[in-house]
């Protein structure tokens, strides 16, 4: 009995084959017993790298949907930060350098008139001194202004106010400040004679051009010498301003405080048709001596 040769032992009868270096494996049983993956015929990737290219697909979405949202946080900080910035300048150029304010009365016609913007250095006094002729903002030293006025806002809208006032982007309502002219400084002697007659400053008679079209220089005799550290104002539109001559009997006998000065008028900025620089008229006050 011829016995079966074993798979496990070559035929010596059997061809010789090479084998073919561009078939395909073909698939078999491993020696677990389970049937090993095949590679896609022509694409030459495994089953892993398929994985890893599906992974880093999905991580290249989920970038591309976070750069946005990055984007607008990092806009809206910025945005934050330049809008605190600003307001801090603001309040900055508020508190030493410049201030807005609106005008409410008739009292300088017509060099300034109602609603007029006008915007005030604060570096005088200060840095720089006052002169006779600035004009100047000024907070009441006490009884100069009616009580009441306008209405202020209510509710939201004069929390929004009050806001940007406090840092200098909305002007400040001269409701409890006036706006004067200086016609005296310390130590002046200001005097008038009443209707028809001129203002003096020291014994100086001034030729005014600044004032509202028909006014007298005074229609109320007064005669004074200036305190110490404080001002003789007066307005323009002299007929129309409660001014240093009809507060003589109130604190201070008419005079204003220097402490009590905001600042000096420079510009009127709104509306554009009146925008113009407010310059000191020297030209009035240059032969008046000083105080003896």
């Amino acid at each position: 009995m011829i016995e079966r040769p074993s798979e496990d032992i070559e035929d010596p009868t059997r061809p010789f084959t090479w084998p073919s270096l561009g078939a395909s494996p073909q698939p078999g049983p491993t020696p677990s017993g389970a049937a090993s993956a095949a590679v896609p015929e022509g694409t030459g990737t495994s089953p892993e790298e398929s994985g890893d290219r599906r992974s880093r697909r999905t991580a290249a979405h989920r970038h591309a949907e976070e750069k946005p949202r990055s984007g607008a946080m990092a806009m809206l900080r910025e945005t934050v930060i330049i809008l605190a910035s600003a307001l801090i300048l603001s309040l900055i150029v508020k508190t030493f350098l410049v201030q807005a304010f609106f005008i409410p009365s008739p009292s300088m016609h017509e060099t300034l008139i109602e609603d007029d913007r006008i915007l005030v250095s604060k570096l005088t006094p200060g840095p720089f001194d006052l002169h006779r002729g600035d004009i100047v903002v000024f907070k009441d030293p006490g009884g100069w202004l009616p009580p009441g006025g306008e209405p202020d806002a209510v509710g939201v809208r004069r929390v929004v106010n009050d806001a940007l006032t406090w840092v200098g982007l909305y002007p400040q309502d001269a409701g409890e400040h006036l706006v004067k002219r200086v016609i005296g400084l310390p130590g002046d002697h200001v005097a008038c004679l009443g209707p028809g007659e001129p203002v003096t400053v020291n014994g100086v008679a001034l030729e005014e051009p600044y004032l509202a079209p028909g006014a007298m220089p005074s229609e109320k005799a007064f005669d004074i010498t200036v305190p110490a550290d404080s001002l003789w104002v007066m307005g323009d539109n002299r007929q129309h301003s409660a001014d240093s001559r009809w507060n003589q009997g109130k604190p201070g006998g008419g005079s204003v405080p220097i402490k009590n000065v905001v600042g000096v008028a420079f510009v009127t900025v709104w509306p554009l048709d009146r925008a113009t620089i407010l310059r000191n008229p020297s030209a009035t006050f240059e032969d008046v001596p000083d105080p003896s």
